[in-house]
């Protein structure tokens, strides 16, 4: 598979309430070969990733109910009505489901306290509008970082498997009890019972000599 066929696979969802700003996005994201989602709003963000408000169980709460490609990373605009960029941030890293996800924000502000905030709150870059080709480069390594954190789980959950199935294989064989040493005390009280010097009386000119 070649390196384009391969980044195609990387799913970046955008976020941003402005349309030139998100086709934008949308186009370097694309040539750069990634499969993009755009939405427009932060809650539109959560609602293509599964979040329902109203739910408290984060076990019906996964990033694989509303799509079918699972979302590799997430860049944010920080200014948005309602739910701002930060916002949506802090949801997806309070989340157990969505936490490993890489988010990046946008900003046209270069607002040194809101970039230490973001950074502080988890975000793996801050960019600055416009974002050039070179910003959304530097998103390959966020992403082949949260890849291999997948790969290296799926490995380990096949070790464990493969260490319950030799437990239960193992359990399963019926135990052998050790017959050595009832053979031995077998042969031993055989032996004992023709012991010449023991068992066996001895005649001596006629007479029974029986031997202590």
């Amino acid at each position: 598979m070649g390196l384009a066929a391969a980044e195609a696979q990387f799913h970046v969802l955008a976020v941003d309430d402005s349309v030139i700003d998100r086709k934008l996005i949308e186009m370097l994201l694309k040539k750069t070969s990634y499969h993009v989602t755009t939405v427009d709003s932060g809650s539109k963000a959560l609602e293509f990733l599964g979040w329902n408000e109203g739910n408290t169980d984060e076990a019906i709460f996964s990033p694989k109910n509303n799509q079918e490609v699972e979302v590799n990373l997430i860049i944010t605009d920080y200014c948005m009505p309602g739910m701002t960029g930060y916002d949506l941030l802090k949801k997806i890293k309070e989340s157990a489901v969505l936490r490993d996800i890489p988010v990046v924000i946008m900003s046209s502000e270069n607002v040194p306290s809101r970039i230490n905030r973001c950074l502080e709150e988890g975000a793996e870059e801050f960019f600055l509008k416009p974002v050039r080709l070179a910003d959304v480069n530097k998103l390959k390594p966020h992403i082949m970082k949260t890849m291999g954190k997948e790969t290296q789980n799926h490995e380990n959950q096949d070790n464990d498997e493969e260490i319950v199935e030799t437990e239960i294989q193992s359990q399963s064989q019926p135990q052998q009890k050790p017959q050595s040493n009832n053979k031995n005390n077998k042969r031993k009280s055989m032996d004992e019972g023709l012991s010449p010097d023991r068992t066996r009386p001895r005649y001596n000119n006629g007479l029974t000599v029986m031997s202590n």
